[in-house]
C-alpha cells in the first residue's frame, strides 16, 4: 500500500515540484493550493501525512491547515514547510512533528519525510497497543474483583451453613426447648 501525502502550498511550482519527487519515491501524493483546501481534502481523504506552507492565502492559513490535521481522526504526521524558518517552539507549538526548510535538497527532503513517517508510526503503534491494553486491564480488574466476591459470597453462605442449623434441627430445638420448659413448670407444680 503506498502511504499517502497531502501537500498544501500556494505555489504551484512547489507543488508541482514536490509532487513529482514524492511519487517517484513511491508516495501517492494529493495537493491543494490554500489552505481552505488543504483543510477540504483532510475531510474527506485519509493521510499519512500532511506537508504544509505556514503562510498562504493569509498568515494562519497553515496553522489551521495543521490543527485541521491534528483533528483528524486517523492522526497523519504533520510537517510545517516555510521559507522563513521559526523557533523549535514556535512550530511544535503549532501542532506540527517536523520543520522544513524550502529549499531543500531532495535527497535530504526523503529523509527527512521518511523519518517523520517512521517516528510517526511508532508513536501511533505504541499509543494503540497501550490503548488496547488500557481496555484489557479493566474487564481483568472486574473479573478478579467478581471472583473475589464470588468467593466472600461462597465462603459466608459456606459459613452460614455450618453454622445455621437446619430446618429439621431448629424445629427439634424447639421442640426440647419447650419438653424442657414443660417439665419445668410441671415440677414447679408438684
Amino acid at each position: 500500500m503506498k502511504r499517502r501525502i497531502l501537500l498544501v502550498d500556494d505555489e504551484v511550482a512547489v507543488l508541482l515540484t514536490m509532487k513529482a519527487i514524492l511519487e517517484i519515491s513511491g508516495f501517492e501524493v494529493d495537493t491543494a493550493a490554500s489552505g481552505r483546501e488543504g483543510k477540504s481534502k483532510l475531510h474527506t481523504r485519509e493521510y499519512h501525512m500532511v506537508i504544509t506552507d505556514m503562510r498562504m492565502e493569509n498568515d494562519a492559513a497553515g496553522v489551521e491547515v495543521i490543527e485541521a490535521a491534528r483533528s483528524a481522526p486517523y492522526h497523519p504526521a504533520v510537517a510545517l514547510l516555510t521559507a522563513f524558518p521559526i523557533a523549535d517552539e514556535d512550530w511544535q507549538e503549532m501542532g506540527a512533528d517536523r520543520m522544513l526548510v524550502k529549499p531543500m535538497h531532495v535527497r535530504d527532503l526523503l529523509v527527512q519525510i521518511e523519518r517523520l513517517l517512521a517516528t510517526h508510526e511508532s508513536k501511533l503503534d505504541i499509543g494503540n497497543s497501550a490503548a488496547a491494553k488500557k481496555p484489557a486491564k479493566a474487564p481483568a480488574k472486574k473479573a478478579v474483583a467478581a471472583s473475589k466476591s464470588a468467593g466472600k459470597k461462597a465462603s459466608i453462605k459456606q459459613t452460614t451453613k455450618t453454622v445455621t442449623p437446619k430446618k429439621g434441627a431448629k424445629k427439634a430445638a424447639k421442640k426440647s426447648v419447650a419438653k424442657s420448659q414443660a417439665k419445668k413448670a410441671l415440677a414447679k407444680r408438684t
